[in-house]
């Protein structure tokens, strides 16, 4: 983190990045000095409500934060500035998107956790629009004139209000990464299928665990190591059988994804597959009334398959530069990832975020499928919407099998292997979307290449 004094002395001059958090109410001039090389200017976290109009003078800017301030609407001289692809004013107190705020060249906007209730029908005309993320905000509806934004790969709309998903949405050729929990939308599905699973979901008392050193923390809530001192009638305080089981603690703030709670229900409700990570229970009688659930402790073996996207991939993961598959632990992944999701999808859940950084392997090509914090729920029994719903996934699934493919090695023996997943992959990337297959066949496909 920079510094005020570091930015008025000088010492600054000629950096691409800043990041500014010291409780400012206006914008320091001093950064015009930097205006030759600065691409990434970091506001947030301070009490700003406006920037000034000659702030296009910051003629390199690609991308600006100014999350956590006091903005009410989005400045419009933000569309004065030709370069600038991210601007991100999340959890603020915005009710109005103007349409000159929109910039040429806009990639990627994070509103999320704000108070719009609607938005401009020119957000049509952002062709280049990749990611919107609108999470926690009044919207009833979007405008129709987004069916322009064929480029739009991620939407997150969760936490508004929205009663339906219009059509033209489920046919963006580029979407595959869509959330929509705590919308009216899905209120009936997710109320089913909490019921199902409510007669078998474990309560785990909070004071038959034991916390130790914290193994990791997102977005929605942070993971801890924990011993779980399970008994029953056979058993004494003595004699109780002691478990090493993993803890997720959530947070109450609304995330980019959606809310906490939306995540814990998608959890309890996914039931147990082996490619998915196992939920215990639900921790019952927190002190601070925290929401919390008990997981399978995850063998040290397994490893990330993939770093999240960087603000240069923008919709795609990061991979380190060496990393390589064999063709036969690329097909293994892909396998078990595609039996995870065709899981989730029989009984009414749309992952969301079906991404290299989300799944967990190990060297052998073992995978497991975690974090279901943009996790949705649908009826499959309304097919029309449940398939188009499932197709947008599909689309995701190809930008993980492309990656996949990308890092294999092969012998000339495995060539017949590689085109027949290298024709999948093509087919799940189709842009009508109708003519992808369902996860039930991908699956299939997959474990006929594997036998």
């Amino acid at each position: 983190m920079n510094t005020l004094a570091l930015l008025r002395s000088g010492q600054l001059h000629g950096i691409q990045r800043l990041d500014l958090s010291c409780d400012l109410t206006e914008f320091p001039v001093e950064i015009y000095e930097l205006a030759d090389t600065l691409e990434v200017l970091n506001l947030s976290g301070n009490a700003l409500t406006s920037l000034p109009q000659d702030f296009s003078r910051l003629h390199q800017l690609r991308v600006l934060f100014c999350s956590e301030n006091r903005f009410t609407h989005v400045p419009e001289v933000l569309g004065e500035c030709p370069r600038l692809s991210m601007i991100g004013f999340k959890a603020n107190q915005i009710t109005e998107l103007p349409p000159a705020a929109l910039t040429p060249a806009l990639r990627w906007l994070i509103l999320t956790d704000n108070a719009l209730s609607t938005l401009p029908a020119e957000l049509g005309d952002c062709r280049q629009l990749q990611k919107l993320m609108l999470s926690g905000n009044h919207l009833e509806q979007l405008p129709e004139q987004m069916a322009a934004c064929t480029a739009l790969e991620l939407l997150r709309i969760a936490s508004n209000r929205f009663s339906s998903l219009p059509d033209w949405l489920l046919q963006l050729p580029r979407l595959a990464w869509l959330a929509y929990a705590d919308n009216p939308v899905c209120d009936l599905a997710e109320a089913a299928a909490l019921q199902r699973q409510a007669a078998q979901f474990n309560q785990i008392a909070w004071d038959s665990l034991s916390l130790h050193q914290e193994l990791g923390q997102g977005a929605s809530g942070v993971i801890h190591q924990a011993t779980w001192r399970q008994q029953n009638s056979q058993t004494t305080s003595s004699s109780a059988l002691e478990q090493q089981v993993a803890v997720k603690l959530f947070k109450s703030a609304v995330t980019s994804d959606g809310l906490p709670e939306c995540e814990m229900a998608a959890c309890m409700s996914a039931g147990s597959h082996p490619n998915l990570i196992g939920v215990a229970g639900q921790i019952a009688g927190h002190p601070e009334r925290s929401a919390g659930l008990v997981m399978q402790l995850i063998d040290p073996s397994y490893q990330n398959l993939a770093g999240p996207p960087s603000l240069a991939s923008c919709t795609r993961d990061v991979y380190a530069s060496d990393t390589q598959f064999t063709v036969e632990t690329a097909l293994r992944i892909a396998t078990g990832i595609a039996a995870a999701v065709s899981h989730l999808h029989a009984h009414g859940i749309l992952h969301g975020d079906l991404y290299g950084h989300n799944i967990l392997r190990n060297p052998q090509g073992e995978s497991l499928l975690g974090d279901f914090g943009a996790a949705s729920f649908f009826a499959p029994d309304d097919v029309v919407n449940a398939q188009a719903l499932q197709r947008l996934e599909v689309r995701a699934f190809a930008c993980l099998l492309e990656e996949l493919l990308d890092r294999c090695v092969h012998v000339p023996a495995q060539q017949s292997y590689l085109l027949g997943l290298r024709a999948l992959q093509a087919r799940c990337a189709l842009e009508d979307c109708e003519q992808r297959p369902l996860f039930a066949e991908i699956a299939l496909e997959l474990s006929r290449l594997c036998a």
